[in-house]
């Protein structure tokens, strides 16, 4: 890439569907800051998770491995710290790497190759530990009928979590640009903020629910009368299908609203570096660790290939490097991502990572791209949410196509281009049966769910262990943001007004206790 720019920011949310952003063409939700973000650099249109749940995507996107290569399926696995992470790839090209907020890792190693961190996450770095409680958003956070029916106005310790992050990301900015000026030199900074919103609970403040009562369209993919088996059975077991028309309305409308209350606290992130004026040699990347189905075709959360649950929002501004104002329509990964940031940042490349640079398209000087891509849902049955059924799925989207593969189901098979909503499954056409074979033989490349399946069983054994350990032992978390249950509240929605105007945040108005310990 020739000279390097001097900083990275990167701004990753959680469960962000790519579809309700301003950019990516929603016309209700206001995301000024994303849509100002996008307006200044290149948006990616076909960008997908590695995994269509948090832990493992998120750390597939550290090593740009497959969850299958390094054993890191569900959410208490523990990644093995002999992987490389993109940050150590930044910490030896020079960069200080420091991470803000949430990074949702297992284990003792709780940096993954960041330099610092502040704030750490919401739930305990150990498995077999009580979880946080949410009071009276309890379940609200997970794959059960109360995330939907516990929603509206309210608010939960995630955004207060969010907003600590956002106010301590300005202050470390601030902190920067001053020690920048007592130094007399420019260092560079490889900052990454990590956000919860919009997870689930489905609970927004009265002012960003008011915004959108009223205004967020009901889904517009109904349940299919014929249905894959594996889906009409994840609906059924969640109890999905019982919801209230209103309960799922209440959901939706609070949703938006954590997407513009996130959107107002990147907003302060980015005003931050602006003022410090180092907005102008830093490359600025958001995404998400995967989508949100709320409420499509009946399902909600992720835990699906679709692309409301695998589709991620990918947005990176360079000022000087990246094409301002321009669309991608490239199937890319968070693999990719992280190797743009590499790439950009003049770091060496992450042994083994499957990612491929993002510059060229990004800056117009390459047209031509190899579109491909996969993504890997396992899990045990050990969950309650799942049902007691292990699953062992894995997607792949080559150009137009996109097949998934379902141990123990018949696979599913999309034409993208002439069926975008994917109601039309071509996995039993005679026609495609060629194509069908073709790309069964490239997801089982390297890929055996059967022995995925006896790799986890395995495995569990050893996290069963240490969760005794742990329940016994009660080990001392690292980076932990404490969320006591009182910081949770749900509201009954009543008739209030919209809020006129975009959400804007005063970083210095964040709520006392907000401060890591």
């Amino acid at each position: 890439m020739g000279d390097p720019p001097a900083n990275l920011l990167f701004l990753f949310s959680d469960q962000h569907a790519q579809r309700v952003a301003g950019c990516y063409g929603d016309a209700v939700v206001e995301t000024p800051n994303l849509d100002r973000l996008a307006a200044r650099g290149v948006t990616f249109d076909n960008a997908y998770t590695p995994s269509p749940i948090c832990v493992p995507a998120r750390m597939s996107m550290l090593t740009g491995r497959y969850p299958y290569e390094q054993e890191c399926w569900t959410n208490d696995d523990i990644l093995s710290s002999e992987f490389p992470t993109w940050p150590q790839a930044l910490g030896a090209a020079g960069l200080h790497a420091a991470l803000i907020g949430r990074m949702h890792a297992m284990g003792a190693d709780q940096l993954r190759g960041y330099a610092e961190r502040e704030i750490g996450d919401h739930s305990p770095n150990w498995p077999g530990v009580p979880r946080h409680d949410l009071g009276p958003l309890a379940k609200a956070n997970d794959p059960h009928r109360e995330s939907i029916e516990r929603s509206g106005v309210g608010r939960s310790a995630y955004q207060i979590l969010d907003e600590a992050t956002a106010g301590a990301a300005v202050r470390w900015l601030d902190r920067w640009a001053e020690g920048n000026r007592t130094a007399g030199k420019a260092r560079r900074f490889a900052l990454t903020v990590g956000f919860m919103l919009p997870h689930a609970p489905y609970v927004a403040e009265a002012d960003d629910y008011g915004r959108f009562a009223g205004r967020v369209p009901a889904p517009l993919l109904p349940v299919p009368e014929t249905e894959h088996p594996w889906l009409g059975w994840w609906r059924e077991n969640r109890s999905a299908g019982e919801i209230s028309a209103a309960s799922a309305q209440r959901a939706r409308i609070a949703y938006y609203g954590l997407v513009s209350r996130l959107d107002a606290l990147i907003g302060t992130v980015i005003d931050a570096l602006e003022r410090n004026n180092l907005a102008e040699n830093t490359l600025i990347v958001y995404a998400s660790d995967h989508g949100e189905q709320i409420g499509e075709r009946g399902l909600w959360w992720k835990h699906t290939f679709y692309d409301q649950s695998s589709k991620v929002p990918l947005i990176m501004s360079w000022p000087g490097h990246f094409k301002a104002g321009t669309r991608s329509s490239a199937v890319v990964s968070l693999h990719d991502a992280a190797a743009t940031m590499l790439d950009a940042m003049g770091a060496p490349a992450l042994p083994g990572s499957h990612g491929r640079s993002l510059a060229g398209i990004a800056s117009g000087k390459t047209a031509t791209w190899d579109d491909l891509i996969f993504g890997e849902y396992c899990t045990d049955a050990v969950p309650d949410w799942t049902g007691g059924m292990a699953v062992q799925q894995r997607m792949v989207r080559k150009g137009r196509w996109k097949y998934i593969e379902y141990n123990g189901f018949a696979p599913q098979l999309f034409d993208l281009d002439n069926d975008p909503d994917e109601v039309n499954d071509l996995a039993a056409s005679s026609d495609h049966q060629a194509l069908r074979a073709e790309l069964a033989a490239l997801v089982r490349q390297g890929w055996n769910p059967d022995a995925v399946a006896e790799r986890m069983r395995a495995r569990r054994i050893n996290k069963d262990f240490q969760a005794t350990w742990a329940r016994q032992a009660h080990p001392t978390d690292q980076i932990r943001f404490e969320i006591p249950p009182e910081m949770n509240v749900l509201e009954q929605p009543g008739p209030k007004e919209p809020a006129q105007g975009p959400v804007r945040l005063d970083v210095k108005q964040l709520p006392p206790g907000s401060e890591p310990a």
